[in-house]
């Protein structure tokens, strides 16, 4: 089976999970489209308006991963990836979502979504690839569009409200899922939705096969989609139900390993042997895990000592920071300093955690020397703009906020300390609507309602209003999938 849950219904299906997307709360308004209902074509525009949807409530629903380190990589691998892939309609658009699951997928409108936990489980970069390329390959088969066209007197708005009943009804607990099993299941709704698709071996097949010559076109290791396959199994074996449940539900898991092999072994020697190249991967994965993953399961892991020991030690230091163990942290972060004192992910986490913990000197001189060696460490902008701002600097604090925003737009944080500079410098209508904004993207609809209204009643000049206006589209968006949380 596949590596996504956005697979779609067919009629037969339709009664059932309309039943689960009124009890879930969360039933869409149809969108209007050109036909009014989709009776056997689905065009772009659909495809975009469903796109968006879903889009929509993914980030109204769960929390996603904003840092640009890890959103930078991720993204770099899809857009080489997409490169392999025929003329599409839409760009790549790549989310990265908070979520321990094993799990990838792709979705109408060029979207594609990776879960924290596909990155922490994986062991090599043309894994992690590997799984990308076999969606990509559902996507520019047209696979989900298929089954949308075998649908028959479905509005768009009402296919949305499904897909988003099966998801938000049957994980429960929206962004506030406090249960290891209820992350998994919106990872593993892949399963159900799919097992009650029939979705074929002919699309799951052409999916491996169209998904390997991407892989291979983008320069790849070949073996990276077998051994991304291999331990999915393997955890399966392992973990049971912490891994999508499709490698359960389908017997032919093995086969599709065994063919997939075999071509691998008739590749030309110069392709099959290609060196793998995970530098960057490890890096992203010690972040990912330090800063995501259950803070005991990574310290075991760093604690095993295998790999680059600077980055083990600024792992630790991230990991005992979150544990509140600031004398350890501070320790670890140390070792990681002397190791490497010129690297500059390693400068910028440990002078975050030196602001966290008070020292705004150290905190200054690491961020600095950070954002010297990288420019393009948002990270980096982001805290030396918080110094900026608690030393009363205001217009330099400002402006290292908003050139954040430019690259993170839905960035909660950001928006929150860019308001809370703004109102304390007394541009209080400025300050509240990033209040409000912090709250839609941050998933606080107190927040957002309560400083929504205050900009609503501070908003005078025509420019205030249009900025409104704005804030207004978004929060009606995401309020949408709000409704009955």
């Amino acid at each position: 089976m596949p590596f996504t849950p956005d697979r779609l219904f067919p009629r037969r299906a339709v009664a059932a999970l309309l039943a689960l997307a009124v009890a879930a709360g969360c039933l869409l308004t149809p969108v209007p489209v050109r036909a009014g209902l989709l009776g056997g074509s689905f065009g772009i525009e659909e495809e975009r308006e469903l796109g968006q949807k879903y889009h929509t409530m993914i980030r109204a629903r769960y929390p996603v991963v904003e840092d640009p380190e890890i959103v930078a990589y991720v993204r770099a691998l899809v857009d080489r990836l997409y490169a392999q892939l025929p003329p599409q309609p839409f760009p790549a658009n790549l989310t990265v979502i908070r979520n321990p699951a094993l799990n990838a997928f792709a979705t109408p409108g060029g979207y594609v979504y990776v879960f924290t936990g596909l990155i922490t489980d994986l062991e090599h970069e043309d894994e992690l690839a590997g799984v990308l390329a076999h969606e990509l390959a559902h996507v520019s088969q047209r696979h989900v569009a298929k089954r949308i066209e075998q649908m028959q007197n479905v509005q768009l708005g009402m296919l949305a409200g499904m897909l988003a009943g099966m998801l938000l009804g049957t994980a429960g607990g929206g962004a506030n899922m406090g249960e290891a099993s209820q992350a998994l299941m919106v990872g593993s709704m892949a399963a159900g939705t799919t097992a009650m698709l029939n979705y074929s071996r002919i699309d799951e097949r052409e999916a491996d096969q169209v998904g390997m010559d991407f892989l291979v076109g983008a320069g790849f290791p070949p073996e990276g989609m077998v051994g991304a396959f291999q331990k999915i199994r393997r955890k399966q074996y392992l973990a049971g139900s912490s891994v999508p449940q499709y490698l359960s539900t389908h017997p032919d898991v093995a086969e599709r390993i065994g063919y997939l092999q075999d071509r691998v072994n008739r590749l030309d020697d110069a392709v099959r042997q290609r060196p793998r190249d995970d530098a960057r991967f490890v890096r992203v994965k010690t972040l990912v895990r330090a800063r995501h993953a259950d803070p005991e399961a990574a310290l075991g892991a760093f604690a095993q000592g295998e790999g680059d020991p600077a980055l083990l030690a600024m792992g630790r230091g991230i990991v005992l920071s979150r544990r509140n163990r600031v004398a350890e942290a501070a320790a670890a972060f140390g070792e990681a300093l002397g190791i490497a004192p010129e690297d500059p992910l390693v400068l910028r986490e440990a002078g975050a955690f030196h602001y966290r913990s008070g020292d705004a000197a150290k905190a200054a001189s690491y961020l600095t020397k950070a954002s010297i060696l990288n420019p393009k460490d948002l990270m980096a902008l982001f805290y030396l703009g918080r110094l900026q701002a608690d030393a009363g600097q205001t217009g330099p604090a400002v402006d290292y906020f908003r050139r954040v925003l430019e690259a993170l737009p839905e960035d909660a944080e950001v928006h929150y300390h860019l308001g809370r500079t703004l109102g304390a410098a007394g541009d209080m209508f400025s300050g509240h609507l990033h209040l409000a904004y912090a709250g839609i993207y941050g998933l606080d609809q107190k927040q957002a309602d309560f400083n929504r209204k205050k900009a609503q009643a501070l908003a005078k000049t025509e420019e205030q209003k249009k900025e409104l206006e704005k804030l207004e589209e978004v929060y009606k968006a995401r309020a949408e999938f709000w409704k009955g949380a």
